[in-house]
């Protein structure tokens, strides 16, 4: 039997009408179905999703395999089985709500092929007012890495991956993740990939923001959500290289998904789960070297992550509702140094380090700049403090420092929801 390029997986539980248009784009791929293979998995859909997959298969012999299960709770049991029957000599896995370029299969297993790539990562962009960060998609690129690129910004699965490689290092999904579950799988695979490249020439990948938010990652529970960084972070203590790359993945998760839990959304949970997600704060705080990469984080989020790690929900409670009634704080000038002068700055029953509310330190008479880390630009009289924006919480690492700069001019970039960026962060996945 011929070994196909190219499989692609599709996990698909309750994605009409998405569905067919993730299924047509693949039936339009140039590549043609003499090399590419689809497997498809219905994790027990109940909205007629394993009919419309079952009629495309006729339709289309050869190209569609289709399996029916139980609902599984989660994409990673269907993700594992499709790969499970992976033949072709690359994988792309493909959410159900998702779509393809019609040349997007053929024009991927030619780079790969051309550059010997392990995992390949195409552009994608955004559907319906998705927002898909662009950083890593500056240019076309044959060998990227964590350290010089925004790869810690793109642990979604959305990826060509060398099949060989999955089955040498015996790759899957944590099928015991309720969330999170492909960001392990793909950090995985890029730490043992001898070349990762990036093709930016081209809408290859398409991905939807469905109008019910079905596919946002925020409804996961906490803890859940918990449990999946540790699970990345873990993978990211065994194989990532000490200095920047182990610190790019820190820094992307903490300064990102943990902060997430530590927001409104917190007030809403009874105190016992408050304090139960303070603890799993704490856990990771100081398992992983969070400190080590405070300099790359917002004041905010710093503060936030001490707050819990000290098991003080109480005083995060006042720091939540503080920024919704006050916005950003006052700044503080002690000498060059200026700080975020939150309430919980200099409150002795807390005890916080003052570095944890440093924005910015002024140059010395003579020195050209003394900023305190990337992302806090010295200024010698700051009009205020840099909003937490968009900017520093999620595109840090994604978007070019000079660009970054340019954006801390306009708050309005704050303004962006939530559900929409945690969304965009983590493929959305269910």
């Amino acid at each position: 039997m011929t070994v196909p390029d190219v499989t692609v997986v599709i996990a698909v539980y309750n994605t009409m009408p998405y569905l067919t248009a993730c299924l047509d784009s693949l039936v339009a791929q140039t590549i043609g179905p003499a090399r590419m293979e689809v497997v498809a998995v219905d994790d027990g859909s109940t909205d007629g999703g394993g009919a419309v997959l079952d009629e495309y298969a006729a339709r289309h012999p050869g190209l569609f395999t289709v399996l029916h299960q139980a609902n599984s709770g989660g994409p990673a049991a269907p993700t594992n089985r499709g790969l499970a029957l992976a033949r072709g000599r690359y994988v792309l896995f493909l959410g159900a709500d998702d779509w393809l370029g019609a040349e997007a299969l053929a024009r991927m297993v030619a780079a790969a092929d051309t550059w010997e790539s392990d995992v390949l990562v195409p552009k994608q962009i955004g559907v319906n007012g998705r927002l898909v960060p662009q950083g890593i998609f500056g240019a076309t690129a044959a060998s990227v890495g964590f350290e010089d690129s925004a790869l810690a910004w793109a642990l979604a699965d959305t990826k060509l991956f060398r099949l060989d490689l999955i089955r040498r290092h015996n790759l899957s999904r944590n099928e015991g993740l309720k969330v999170y579950s492909d960001q392990p799988f793909t950090l995985a695979a890029c730490l043992r990939a001898r070349r990762i490249s990036v093709l930016a020439d081209y809408d290859y990948y398409h991905l939807v923001l469905r109008a019910d938010l079905g596919n946002v990652t925020q409804r996961a529970g906490a803890l859940d959500r918990l449990r999946g960084v540790a699970a990345v972070q873990w993978v990211a203590a065994e194989l990532a290289a000490e200095g920047g790359q182990l610190d790019a993945i820190r820094a992307r998760h903490f300064g990102w998904e943990v902060p997430q839990l530590l927001q409104a959304d917190f007030l809403l949970h009874t105190e016992e789960l408050q304090d139960e997600i303070c603890a799993g704060v704490a856990d990771l705080v100081g398992q992983f070297g969070a400190r080590e990469v405070y300099d790359r984080l917002a004041v905010a989020d710093r503060v936030r992550l001490e707050l819990a790690a000290a098991g003080r929900p109480d005083a995060l409670r006042d720091l939540i509702r503080y920024e919704a009634a006050h916005g950003d704080p006052p700044v503080v000038v002690d000498g060059r140094r200026h700080y975020a002068g939150y309430p919980a700055f200099r409150d002795a029953g807390l005890a916080l380090p003052d570095e944890l509310f440093l924005l910015a330190e002024a140059p010395a008479p003579g020195e050209a700049s003394a900023a305190s880390g990337e992302g806090f630009e010295a200024s010698a009289a700051p009009a205020g403090p840099p909003p937490v924006t968009l900017v520093q919480q999620v595109w840090r690492g994604a978007v070019p420092a000079q660009v970054r700069r340019r954006l801390r001019r306009y708050p309005a970039w704050r303004r962006l929801t939530d559900a929409v960026l945690t969304n965009t962060m983590n493929g959305g996945r269910r």
